[in-house]
């Protein structure tokens, strides 16, 4: 069967679902913490209300959508594309869609857009985010890194085709 990968627009009835695929995100790093599921659930609600904040805050006009497997939500995906080049901001899927090539696929759409318009895209990783090398082989270079963060981006040429 032919598995039909699209985003829509999030709309307020999303942030549930938006939060719990933030918090699936967070499990294994919040496991080894020895918090109860209230704790957590604070703790992650603050993080959750302080990334989305920010977003809004630095990129007012970002494509904030909800990632569609057969019209299924099962994901985000976060990209503001209004200026001189696309800035790649978050993609997050529930963990039981993920290692499917899902990712890669709506990254590779991501792409084939920034070529069709000859924008670069950029992006923030955690130096520690296993995604890191995926946007490597993607063809993203590092431009800068601090201990925490590094810097990518992808440039494409007259002739990219992803």
């Amino acid at each position: 069967m032919e598995r039909s990968i699209a985003l829509r627009s999030a709309v307020p009835e999303d942030q549930e679902f938006l939060l719990s695929v933030y918090a699936s995100s967070r499990d294994e790093e919040m496991s080894a913490w020895g918090w109860d599921d209230n704790q957590k659930r604070g703790f992650l609600e603050m993080q959750w209300r302080a990334k989305n904040h920010q977003y809004n805050q630095a990129y007012p006009q970002a494509d904030d959508s909800v990632v569609l497997l057969n019209g299924q939500p099962i994901g985000r995906m976060m990209a503001d594309k209004k200026g001189s080049y696309i800035t790649f901001l978050d993609i997050a899927l529930l963990p039981e869609y993920q290692n499917q090539n899902i990712g890669t696929r709506l990254i590779q759409m991501l792409l084939q857009e920034a070529a069709d318009a000859q924008k670069s895209v950029v992006l923030h990783v955690l130096r520690t985010n296993r995604a890191a090398r995926l946007y490597e082989r993607m063809g993203f270079k590092i431009v800068s890194e601090d201990g925490v963060y590094r810097e990518m981006k992808f440039t494409p040429t007259k002739t990219t085709v992803i």
